[in-house]
């Protein structure tokens, strides 16, 4: 039975969790940015047994996909026998060896009485992406025409191996752009890095052994954008999905930042960082009898990028430098007014990985070390990546947008603070007029 990442039915249990290791495992909090999410292991499983306590009681164990398929691929299917990912362990189910694996039994006793006794079924250590899981087994060397030589790979979440296929090292920072974007960062072990509030988490190993994987991101943004076509966008943008998106890249390129007086907030499927809030939504302010289907688009664009540079802000606020910004995934591919209004919107060249599928290149990358030299692989990540990584194309900020967007994403982090904090005690009173001025300066330096 397979649960997906996007399900946030479980919101209450994660809630739950957060407010109990807040009280007696404050800990358990620093290192995943101080909330723990909906998306994550525990609280998918608490609502399980919830809800559906006869599904708990007979699983055997909850295996994430990414430790799931190199199992498949091996052959060892026995949950206790499998080599569990740090990525998957340290990201999702609070594993930190400083506190020796997993949360301890009395702390999951005390969120469900009974709950502990699962810890005992699952893990105690859990492996970086460069290790192996084994070979491939006779039965997968046979279907797929390879030999039993083949070395399978400890697993990974997409993003983290997304992020080594587009080239990650200290001071880079990749968004893999998609359906939601995560943007993945390292930090070496030798140097200090503090805790960040409102991450997905930092995680020893979780992209590449001998760092701090940093991960955070946006629950929404080609789902977003795919929504708005869907369900509002008329056929005289086009009678399919393609037409409507490219007729809409068109009309809406044609327009300036600031042109059409909308601003709208990106939360369409909840915040995952810096406020990691499921329950927020989307919004659209300023628009009128005269708004336009592709200036409605672009805000939602625009949103996007705004949300980018939020975090981007909050990692550099607590001591990471982002140095350059390399972009992957479809998104980043096949939409140039996206990727030119995040290098507008962030004032930073936005570089496009050269390969399209990075996920599946930096599985590659592991693979290609867990292999090793001598079976003609690498002896370490940073030399496969020298030898298989590159940069495509580059978007450069154009400083008068850039100088607009400035204005716009200060009265985005108003309405971002407004609608999503708790602290936030001011007035809103000037968003509308000070979108009209925008939209009237802009509308007056076109003539």
């Amino acid at each position: 039975m397979v649960w997906l990442w996007k399900d946030h039915t479980s919101y209450k249990e994660a809630a739950q969790i957060t407010q109990l290791a807040s009280v007696i495992r404050p800990h358990y909090l620093s290192k995943i940015g101080g909330t723990y999410s909906s998306e994550w292991w525990w609280s998918k499983i608490l609502h399980c047994r919830n809800v559906a306590k006869d599904v708990f009681d007979a699983a055997e164990s909850w295996v994430e996909i990414c430790d799931w398929i190199p199992a498949v691929l091996t052959g060892e299917l026995l949950p206790r026998n499998l080599k569990r990912s740090i990525c998957a362990a340290g990201h999702k189910a609070i594993f930190n060896k400083s506190w020796r694996g997993l949360p301890d039994r009395e702390f999951l006793d005390e969120l469900s009485p009974g709950l502990g006794a699962l810890r005992e079924k699952l893990y105690d250590k859990a492996y970086t992406a460069d290790h192996r899981a084994g070979m491939l087994s006779i039965k997968w060397a046979k279907g797929l025409g390879l030999s039993p030589s083949v070395a399978i790979a400890v697993g990974a979440f997409d993003a983290h191996m997304g992020a080594v296929g587009a080239g990650i090292a200290p001071g880079t920072l990749v968004k893999i752009i998609g359906t939601s974007t995560c943007d993945i960062m390292i930090h070496p072990q030798d140097e200090t890095l503090r805790d960040i509030p409102g991450v997905c988490g930092i995680v020893d190993g979780s992209v590449i052994g001998g760092y701090y994987g940093i991960e955070a991101g946006q629950s929404g943004v080609g789902d977003i954008f795919l929504w708005f076509v869907n369900s509002l966008v008329p056929e005289r943008y086009g009678k399919t999905q393609e037409e409507k998106f490219t007729n809409l890249q068109k009309a809406a390129a044609g327009f300036k930042p600031g042109e059409s007086g909308l601003l709208a907030l990106d939360w369409n499927n909840g915040n995952r960082t810096i406020l990691v809030d499921v329950r927020l939504s989307g919004m659209l302010i300023g628009q009128t009898l005269h708004t336009q289907p592709h200036e409605i688009y672009r805000a939602l664009l625009e949103a996007t990028g705004f949300g980018a540079l939020t975090i981007i802000e909050r990692i550099e606020e607590y001591g990471v430098p982002v140095k350059e910004v390399i972009n992957c995934g479809g998104l980043a591919l096949k939409n140039g007014l996206m990727m030119q209004i995040y290098a507008d919107v962030t004032g930073r060249p936005m570089k496009i990985s050269r390969s399209e599928q990075t996920p599946a290149l930096g599985a590659a990358v592991f693979a290609a070390v867990a292999a090793g030299s001598k079976a003609g692989g690498y002896d370490s990540v940073a030399e496969a990546q020298k030898a298989m990584v590159g940069i495509g194309r580059e978007y450069l900020p154009v400083e008068e947008n850039h100088r607009i967007y400035k204005k716009l994403y200060a009265l985005y982090r108003q309405m971002h603070d407004a609608y999503g904090t708790k602290e936030w005690s001011g007035r809103m009173f000037n968003i509308m007029k000070d979108l009209l001025d925008i939209r009237d300066e802009v509308r007056r330096s076109r003539g």
